[in-house]
């Protein structure tokens, strides 16, 4: 248990959950102090006529005046330049989809605002995140486990999977046991000016502005093909036998290069860097019959690879791999060694059902075999693993 009055600093955003986080702390004894994270106001990158973040941070100071809690905010648009935003056009640029949110918290949440939470003499920082934490001595050493939120609609132990030992025993998230509606309910209960707020749908450090109109301002509009892919496409055409081959595991787990003379034109696009793999929206080709999704980008040559309907081969992959350098593990004392394999659940993407996947650990990095093909596998992604209602490790997905 922790010792009351110890100081916590909480991240709040304006929103409902840190709002009833920062009341929970104070009622069970923590000395708490309300910051806001002031993440972007680059005015040469016209993003929309709103100012979400001027908003939010109203509505932070007021929750903190009605908690009767200090309030200051603190900006960290500089280093959200260097460490999210400048990695992430370069990211899409390069025809990769990286994940901001993830990037995010290991980078200024549980980074930079850590460390500036510890200048105020604070001992933990707080958010407002759908997930919980527990410690275990493992080996007379403390080990801090990432647990899934009780409420499965808003669990986000997938947005934390990229966090680390020292910075998990500095967080707390005190409304992980709860559920959605009873947030809502402490809020309204304490009058809390956010309890009714809509939850972000943004990006975590423009508020509420897309991400193909936020790209839109700096990876420039320009010109390509949208190619179809046929079903039967020789490309396609692998015999998938799941053993423990290395040119074999490549065969599955690597992303597929595509070449023009395979497809054929079905459209126009206006850059291959605004699409990721598995996206349908946005393509604006009719007439098809089956939907249309993209299975492959070409940011050299400007070009769109697409193939028809949810079942295409190009769409469903049963594995992918990760470089040994992106490869990180939360718990460290279960890292597999070369050679060394491991089973457990695993997802790709925010919200999506866990499935059963086997890892191999090879010299030149992770390889997740799935026992089920998945959908939509793209570069730049996270894939996160899982014992039971823990998360144990991630990794960027080549």
């Amino acid at each position: 248990m922790m010792k009351k009055n110890t100081r916590v600093v909480v991240g709040l955003s304006g929103g409902v959950d840190s709002s009833v986080a920062a009341y929970l702390l104070k009622e069970q004894g923590y000395e708490v102090i309300g910051m806001f994270m002031k993440n972007w106001h680059d005015e040469s990158v016209t993003i929309s006529n709103e100012c979400p973040w001027m908003e939010d941070s109203t509505d932070a100071m007021l929750v903190a005046e009605k908690l009767g809690i200090p309030f200051q905010a603190i900006d960290l648009s500089e280093d959200y330049r260097k460490r999210i935003v400048d990695y992430m056009f370069a990211e899409y640029e390069a025809g990769r989809t990286p994940n901001p949110d993830i990037l995010c918290n290991r980078e200024i949440k549980f980074d930079i605002f850590l460390k500036a939470a510890q200048k105020l003499k604070a001992e933990f920082v707080a958010t407002g995140h759908y997930c919980q934490k527990s410690e275990s001595e493992i080996n007379g050493k403390p080990v801090y486990h990432l647990l899934a939120g009780s409420d499965p609609n808003k669990d986000q132990s997938y947005f934390l999977c990229q966090l680390d030992q020292s910075q998990l025993a500095k967080a707390l998230f005190p409304i992980g046991h709860l559920q959605k509606s009873e947030v809502r309910r402490i809020a309204k209960e304490q009058d809390l000016i956010t309890a009714d707020k809509k939850d972000s749908q943004g990006l975590c450090f423009i508020g509420k502005v897309r991400l193909p109109d936020f790209l839109q301002q700096q990876l420039k509009p320009r010109k390509g093909d949208i190619l179809v892919v046929p079903e039967d496409a020789t490309v396609f055409s692998k015999t998938w036998k799941n053993n423990d081959d290395e040119s074999e595991l490549d065969s599955i787990c690597l992303p597929i290069n595509f070449s023009p003379e395979i497809g054929t034109k079905i459209g126009e696009h206006n850059g291959a860097h605004y699409f990721t793999v598995g996206q349908r929206k946005g393509l604006q080709v009719g007439g098809t019959g089956k939907p249309l999704f993209v299975i492959g980008t070409d940011t050299t040559h400007n070009i769109i690879y697409t193939g028809l309907g949810e079942t295409h081969p190009g769409l469903m992959r049963k594995g992918l791999f990760s470089p040994k350098k992106d490869v990180h593990w939360i718990r460290e004392d279960l890292k597999l060694s070369v050679g060394d394999t491991a089973r457990y659940q695993a997802r790709i993407r925010y919200r999506q059902p866990l499935t059963g996947a086997t890892l191999h650990m090879k010299e030149n990095g992770l390889y997740v075999l799935f026992d089920e093909p998945q959908k939509g596998i793209a570069s730049g992604q996270f894939v996160a693993w899982y014992q039971d209602n823990e998360c144990i490790g991630s990794a960027v997905i080549k």
